[in-house]
């Protein structure tokens, strides 16, 4: 697979930095949901059967979280092993695209406030959690692998994802992100819509939702609940 360095027109992705543990999880689900994204990572032997788009480097050097393309990046997930090298990859990832949502995995409890402070919009204290939240918030993830992870999932101060079909009779139908203002409203944000079996993961406040998209929300447990109670129709 050709370095991602060779290849920089990719637009509309998700950057994952790191290929551990975390990094690995992630990549198995946005394989499976089928989304772009790009790899970065120091240690060139865990690309050698990569089949997906990566660069090889340190992931708290701008010019290669430039050549991946973190300035175009819709959701930067950071999964380092190292909380110190995470916070830097954050704080320089911020600097580069102030409107990108990144996720980062803390190691260790007592670094989850810096890392808030160098840019995070959501922090991960347990190593698995980012896989399985990736995962929740791809509508392609199936009622049964969502259940099972439902079951064991424990998001930091109890950070949630709704997933919610939108029809004629819905208040956001044919609407644009920047129409209903959700982190205004209740405090939620659009993290990714499918539509007509693709995945959008480049939310614009221009863009338009409509009838049959499912929306993927992003927020605290009582903003989720905020959102269900104005948005989700009661049968």
């Amino acid at each position: 697979m050709e370095n991602y360095m060779e290849n920089p027109g990719h637009k509309d992705h998700i950057v994952v930095l790191g290929s551990g543990d975390v990094g690995r999880r992630v990549v198995e689900t946005l394989t499976y949901a089928n989304i772009k994204f790009v790899v970065v990572d120091s240690q060139a032997h865990t690309f050698e059967n990569a089949d997906y788009d990566y660069v090889v480097g340190n992931a708290t050097e701008e010019e290669i979280l430039i050549q991946a393309g973190v300035p175009q990046a819709s959701t930067i997930i950071v999964t380092l092993n190292d909380d110190t090298h995470v916070m830097f990859a954050t704080l320089i990832s911020r600097g580069l695209n102030p409107d990108s949502t990144i996720i980062a995995r803390a190691n260790s409890y007592k670094s989850i406030d810096k890392i808030y402070k160098a840019g995070a919009n959501y922090v991960a204290a347990l190593p698995i959690v980012a896989g399985q939240m990736l995962a929740k918030m791809t509508s392609r993830c199936i009622d049964v692998s969502c259940k099972k992870m439902d079951e064991d999932i424990m998001l930091y101060e109890g950070v949630d994802i709704e997933k919610h079909t939108i029809t004629n009779s819905d208040d956001l139908a044919n609407k644009t992100v920047a129409d209903i203002s959700l982190r205004h409203k209740v405090g939620c944000t659009i993290l990714g819509i499918e539509r007509d079996g693709k995945i959008i993961t480049d939310i614009l406040p221009s863009t338009k939702m409509l009838k049959g998209d499912i929306i993927a929300v992003v927020g605290g447990r009582e903003e989720i609940s905020r959102f269900k109670d104005k948005y989700v129709k009661k049968p």
